[in-house]
């Protein structure tokens, strides 16, 4: 998946020259992708197992741990939430077990410079739980694949016209399934992934109402639920 997107697109400028200069050839590997690849970068990692593992508030340990029983299941993409300095540390080391292997990013980046230093961190794609201008043209000149949080057909319509088409429902359990097919009526050419209180139950529900995948936290991993969830999704 990764050589794909090394081939896209190059369009660094002074931003992302800056950040593939700190963070190395495994954060590089990201950058380059356009703001019309960013809908194929999530399609071809949600494809195997239409869901993305959520860590958030996890110490480097415990996210490490996490993820790796996720990729051991088929999960490709791993979010890392950034809402404080020990999200920097825990992406970081996962990023480091990825190996280059499986997508990691970051979440919760609701500004360019939180963009940029989790790009710095090693942050292969980003998550926001809302839709910022500023911050979608951040990840364009970095060439970082970016989901932005839609929760209203107004802030879909915004998306379409900044050239965004895959964002993420967010919070999915209050919009519930029903959005999301409603959604694809006026809109159809977005790709929405489902997170926010999505569960085990009511994940099939999401991807059944044309989810392009389901977002679901840490706490799946204890008790082989994730294994036991993973077939059920897979395509």
């Amino acid at each position: 998946m990764t050589d794909t997107h090394n081939a896209a697109g190059t369009g660094a400028d002074a931003d992302t020259n800056a950040a593939a200069n700190a963070t190395g050839a495994t954060a590089g590997t990201a950058q380059g992708i356009p703001l019309s690849g960013w809908a194929g970068f999530f399609a071809d990692g949600l494809a195997p197992v239409p869901l993305m593992l959520i860590l958030r508030g996890a110490s480097p340990d415990d996210a490490v741990a996490a993820a790796r029983q996720a990729w051991s299941a088929g999960v490709r993409l791993v979010e890392v939430t950034l809402e404080s300095e020990s999200g920097l540390s825990a992406l970081e080391a996962v990023v480091r077990a990825a190996e280059g292997r499986f997508d990691v990013g970051a979440g919760t980046l609701t500004t360019p410079e939180r963009l940029r230093r989790a790009v710095d961190a090693g942050a292969r794609f980003g998550v926001a739980p809302g839709l910022d201008a500023d911050t979608v043209a951040a990840a364009e000149r970095l060439g970082v694949p970016f989901l932005p949080g839609i929760a209203t057909p107004t802030e879909a319509g915004q998306a379409v016209r900044l050239g965004v088409t895959a964002v993420k429902a967010f919070p999915a359990s209050i919009l519930g399934p029903a959005w999301i097919s409603a959604i694809a009526g006026p809109f159809p050419e977005l790709r929405v992934v489902a997170t926010g209180g999505v569960n085990a139950r009511s994940a099939p529900d999401y991807l059944r109402a044309g989810a392009l995948g389901v977002g679901v936290g840490r706490s799946l991993t204890a008790g082989g639920a994730l294994a036991e969830l993973v077939p059920a999704l897979s395509r």
